[in-house]
């Protein structure tokens, strides 16, 4: 019997019209690893997301979540997951505690406004803005208030969309800590990134993805940076993107 992963694609694919977003993708995430996409805009890493959290229908194959398929049972699947994206979407006339407090009970949680703080403290929010309007957050301190939210959650797989773009350093450093904490504790993280670096310092194994297909996937561990770059640059050239991707 196969072992049921948090997250596993097999054979997935995704079409729009006459352009191939995602085509026969085949992977798994264990528990306890972060695995990196990693590509260029229209490389099939947000359609992978969007096909687990069952905002899309596979065309073919299927998106396991806890071998859930996320096309027949989006609900189920979802209940399972915690979601970043690119940019967190607050209440923005609710405090950072309120907001989490909102999340908390509409997962069935029922936490006190103490333990509710620990964990706003735990992700580095400073406390003075626990009960602050989060209509004056930057991008970091609203990131932060999302990873209190998935933690809240307490979800066996995480998926984030590009989370450190536009982040400064500071908090892309603090942001890759956090990921690493719940990896530590057992969580499943995919993470789609157009950062080499940044995937190099958070990924456990790097999957490279061209034109909606996954063309390698590296164990982050034996490779530098340089070597990952050069990876992907070939990979680029190989594609023909390479032209497209410097001429934008």
């Amino acid at each position: 019997m196969s072992p049921t992963y948090p997250l596993e694609a097999r054979g997935l694919g995704k079409q729009f019209g006459d352009t191939v977003a995602l085509d026969s993708l085949d992977l798994a995430v264990p528990e306890g690893e972060v695995l990196c996409l990693l590509g260029a805009n229209g490389a099939g890493k947000t359609t992978t997301i969007n096909l687990f959290l069952g905002f899309l229908e596979a065309d073919s194959g299927q998106a396991l979540v806890d071998g859930i398929d996320a096309s027949k049972s989006p609900f189920e699947a979802r209940r399972r997951i915690a979601y970043l994206p690119e940019s967190v979407a607050l209440y923005p006339k609710l405090t950072g505690l309120e907001n989490l407090a909102f999340f908390d009970r509409l997962a069935g949680g029922n936490r006190s406004e103490s333990e509710l703080g620990q964990l706003l403290d735990m992700v580095g929010l400073p406390s003075q803005a626990h009960r602050q309007l989060t209509a004056g957050y930057s991008k970091g301190m609203r990131q932060k208030v999302g990873i209190a939210i998935a933690i809240a959650r307490k979800a066996r797989t995480l998926l984030l969309d590009e989370p450190l773009s536009g982040l400064d350093p500071s908090a892309a450093n603090s942001l890759g800590e956090l990921i690493a904490q719940m990896r530590d504790q057992g969580c499943a993280v995919l993470m789609a990134t157009h950062d080499i670096f940044r995937a190099k310092e958070i990924g456990d194994r790097i999957g490279i993805m061209m034109r909606g297909r996954l063309v390698s996937l590296l164990d982050a561990g034996s490779l530098d940076a340089k070597e990952i770059e050069s990876i992907y640059m070939q990979h680029l050239h190989e594609s023909g993107d390479g032209a497209r991707e410097r001429a934008a």
